[in-house]
């Protein structure tokens, strides 16, 4: 049997980037993406190239996932993360926890567990238990999201939920999303990134999705999986935006979506101003940035 190209994606966000912003956010996209390509070219699995992309993002302030999150109305941050793995639709997700480094790497260990979806001190304690990186829950507040949050200033650019994608040599696909919540939200607050169908899906039959926006109008149209739906039928980038009209025509919100097919074909949309992308395949030479849909 040949081997299946590699191929990556990964997104900081459906948002708007303020002008200063869009090198941080290209930057970070593509650390992430050369991040997990690297696993992916050393014969490394779809699930490992997405915790390796994510993880990347988790580090960087100017995304809204692990250092660098959003804090709740207490002024503290709380993370949800997400993996799914499409040839067994195995899954794992962490909501509403704290002082974890790599929330996406608990998300990971938990994909070979029963229950697969730990909230709050469970999540802290499964974390601390595995010997994955914790630390002081003030750890992850940066500078910049304190300031924010005392001065309750309004902020244009604070992206919602990262996430990747990505398809490896075997043909299996996975999906991972990240994210520190929105800004002020109430202790305890979880969204979509955590639950698999809204904020990411991975079926290796079909395709997988990492989404971004609005987790309360996420949710109620299952993002990730209306998406996943029209993938049967459609080029990833036709199934990207029919999802995302599906939500704009049932609800409120904005939100963005990433996709791949188990042919290695890449789509995404989004209704938000801005949306920030990096993905990698080997017929290029360095991954391909963007900020916004053409």
């Amino acid at each position: 049997m040949s081997s299946v190209k590699p191929v990556i994606i990964v997104h900081g966000g459906a948002k708007t980037i303020s002008e200063d912003k869009v090198a941080a956010n290209q930057a970070g996209c593509r650390s992430a993406v050369e991040a997990g390509w690297a696993v992916l070219r050393q014969g490394g699995s779809a699930a490992e190239a997405v915790e390796a992309a994510i993880r990347v993002l988790e580090l960087d302030q100017t995304f809204n996932a692990g250092f660098g999150s959003t804090l709740n109305r207490e002024g503290e941050v709380e993370v949800d993360a997400a993996i799914m793995n499409g040839a067994t639709l195995a899954w794992g997700a962490v909501a509403a926890v704290q002082g974890v480094r790599h929330p996406i790497a608990a998300a990971r260990k938990l994909m070979e567990e029963r229950p697969c979806l730990l909230v709050a001190r469970s999540g802290e304690r499964f974390a601390h238990e595995q010997g994955l990186e914790t630390c002081t829950k003030e750890a992850l507040v940066s500078e910049e999201q304190y300031h924010e949050w005392k001065e309750e200033a309004e902020v244009l650019d604070r992206p919602n939920t990262v996430g990747c994608v990505a398809l490896d040599v075997n043909g299996n696909l996975a999906a991972g999303t990240s994210t520190g919540g929105t800004t002020g939200q109430p202790q305890g607050r979880v969204g979509d990134s955590a639950l698999v169908g809204s904020g990411l899906y991975a079926d290796n039959q079909v395709g997988a999705c990492s989404t971004t926006g609005d987790g309360e109008s996420i949710i109620p149209v299952v993002l990730a999986k209306t998406a996943i739906d029209a993938l049967r039928h459609q080029h990833p980038d036709e199934a990207a935006q029919l999802a995302i009209e599906t939500l704009v025509s049932r609800v409120e919100g904005e939100a963005g979506c990433i996709l791949l097919d188990p042919q290695g074909r890449i789509g995404w949309a989004h209704n938000s101003q801005d949306m920030a992308v990096a993905y990698m395949n080997e017929d290029l030479e360095q991954p391909a940035t963007f900020t916004r849909k053409k």
